[in-house]
């Protein structure tokens, strides 16, 4: 049965609105937490260490650059534009890569034909960007920023895409923080997300076993209780006006979508789950939503 989202997720946001404002430290004009880059500036050095403390971004990296190419063909198809291939699918985008640490997202999607800007609230996180593009003459429409999202909106830029990968759960106030992503977006722009899901598995498998036990993230990466569950993310986007309606519970895949990421450890990879499997998204998830366009 096909339902208005506001009716299915009404009590759901209300949870969201409450889960927010517990969370909320900062001011109303930042969303940074300066522990949050405290502790990512001191790993800044490593981020192109790809068997260090940062290992398992670069391991996250290649599912989620298919992934942003997979939506992009597929909603060129939607709106009626000739097929793309997938490695065509980034050339001539104009991207904001939000939180881009050292750059391995951004020199990817640079690599594919994309328009980068890439900014971080570390300011060493954006030197050793740099000093890494440096080395690649060929990464020319690839810039860094030492900004927060809410000075580029307030400063009026707009991309054709934008991502923010594990961002949301080191941010305080994350609404705020979203709106201003919102704000950044053409219309018909795509917003791309990557975080964690607040849940019993998840605290298990990123803090009890990934920090505490096996020391594959370094300890104090993650506060559980800034982890946010789908279903907040997508009566957020109910709310704003990006999501009219969901199927089963689920939005549109035209409007918005939810993917679960799994990291296999026999073979040491991220993979992503099924569409539309609940259970792959227990813990790290993708997640995808269309800014509406204009309506004259």
């Amino acid at each position: 049965m096909r339902v208005p989202v506001h009716t299915r997720f009404g009590h759901s946001a209300r949870l969201f609105s409450r889960h927010l404002s517990n969370n909320a430290r900062a001011s109303s004009n930042s969303t940074i937490d300066p522990a949050e880059i405290e502790h990512f500036s001191r790993l800044s050095a490593q981020w192109w260490d790809e068997h260090g403390e940062l290992k398992m971004l670069h391991k996250m990296n290649p599912p989620r650059v298919a992934w942003l190419k997979e939506k992009l063909v597929e909603t060129a198809e939607v709106d009626g534009e000739r097929s793309l291939a997938p490695w065509k699918a980034m050339s001539g985008k104009r991207i904001l890569d939000v939180g881009c640490g050292g750059g391995l997202l951004s020199e990817s999607l640079a690599r594919l034909g994309a328009s980068v800007t890439g900014v971080d609230a570390a300011a060493s996180n954006i030197a050793i960007a740099e000093l890494h593009q440096s080395h690649d003459h060929s990464l020319q429409d690839l810039e860094y920023r030492h900004a927060a999202v809410e000075m580029l909106a307030a400063e009026g830029h707009q991309f054709d895409v934008l991502c923010a990968m594990e961002v949301l759960e080191h941010v305080d106030e994350p609404s705020h923080f979203l709106r201003s992503c919102a704000e950044l977006l053409e219309p018909g722009g795509h917003l791309f997300l990557s975080t964690i899901s607040r849940t019993p598995l998840a605290h298990l498998l990123t803090i009890t076993m990934a920090e505490d036990t096996l020391g594959l993230v370094a300890p104090g990466t993650h506060t559980y209780e800034k982890f946010i569950r789908p279903s907040e993310l997508v009566s957020f986007f109910d709310h704003l006006g990006w999501i009219t309606q969901t199927f089963d519970g689920r939005p549109s895949r035209h409007e918005a979508e939810v993917r679960g990421m799994m990291y296999v450890p026999w073979n040491g990879e991220w993979q992503l789950g099924p569409r539309g499997a609940g259970w792959s998204e227990q813990c790290n998830y993708l997640f995808w939503a269309r800014k509406p366009m204009r309506r004259d």
